[in-house]
């Protein structure tokens, strides 16, 4: 899953892509080099973001949306609202990625099965601005897996097949550095409940502060290893900023593996 982010403050290439063809060509290269779904976001979902204006978002979003699809490229929204949401998947977008589980706005739900679209569903505690203030866990693992297993019935609730509902345990949401680790290390317990499971890793602040204070541009072993380990644990989605480097690692560790 390549991102492609459609913003000025995400944490690493924010601005980077904010112009509609600089962001559908940066999406092309990706599908290029690797990206099976291009994951296209108008807000920034860091720790510390402040929300998005709607018609700044949509703004940002839906062209880039409806111009990757129309190349034939699957394409992910990355939201949280359900204008937003409604609007890609009419411009040709397959598949929504809310960091909020539908907790934001759960009419989002009733979209995606109205469509005969996929889901994505991520824990976080809060929202971006607040979430690092919220992590706080007796057992992340298991508070992880139980609300992805309760947020996975309410997609089902919602009229949404169980095979379309791909699940994400939200690695650095309202998390820890030994939060993310713990994680990764018992991930097996979450690819237990049955769903794809997607992997967010990438650049993000706990490798750099695993590899001594190293900026987001620095962090792409970090982001190999990862989404590897996660791999080799039952991940089956990997959302990342690098494709080729990391579809590479990855088409190593299968040959190593085994799919």
């Amino acid at each position: 899953m390549g991102i492609v982010n459609v913003t000025p403050d995400s944490f690493s290439d924010g601005g980077q892509f904010l112009d509609p063809d600089a962001a559908v060509e940066h999406g092309l290269q990706l599908a290029a080099e690797g990206a099976a779904v291009l994951d296209v976001g108008g807000a920034s979902t860091r720790p510390g973001a402040d929300p998005v204006p709607l018609p700044d978002e949509l703004e940002r979003a839906v062209p880039v949306v409806e111009r990757l699809a129309a190349a034939g490229r699957r394409v992910s929204i990355d939201t949280t609202k359900a204008e937003v949401a409604a609007a890609a998947l009419e411009a040709g977008a397959s598949l929504v990625n809310d960091v909020s589980a539908f907790r934001f706005a759960p009419e989002i739900a009733g979209l995606v099965a109205d469509a005969g679209a996929d889901c994505c569903l991520v824990h976080m505690r809060g929202e971006p601005r607040t979430m690092q203030a919220e992590a706080r866990y007796e057992d992340v693992v298991g508070e992880v897996k139980a609300f992805l297993e309760e947020r996975l019935e309410f997609a089902r609730e919602a009229g949404i097949a169980e095979e379309r509902v791909w699940l994400d345990p939200g690695i650095g949401f309202g998390k820890t550095a030994e939060h993310n680790l713990e994680l990764l290390r018992r991930l097996d317990e979450l690819v237990a409940i049955g769903r794809p499971l997607v992997i967010g890793t990438s650049r993000k602040s706990f490798l750099g502060k695993l590899l001594g204070g190293r900026g987001p541009d620095e962090r792409l072993p970090g982001t190999i290893a990862t989404n590897v380990m996660a791999y080799e644990r039952g991940a089956s989605v990997f959302r990342v900023h690098d494709v080729r480097p990391v579809a590479d690692a990855l088409a190593i560790a299968t040959a190593t593996f085994g799919p």
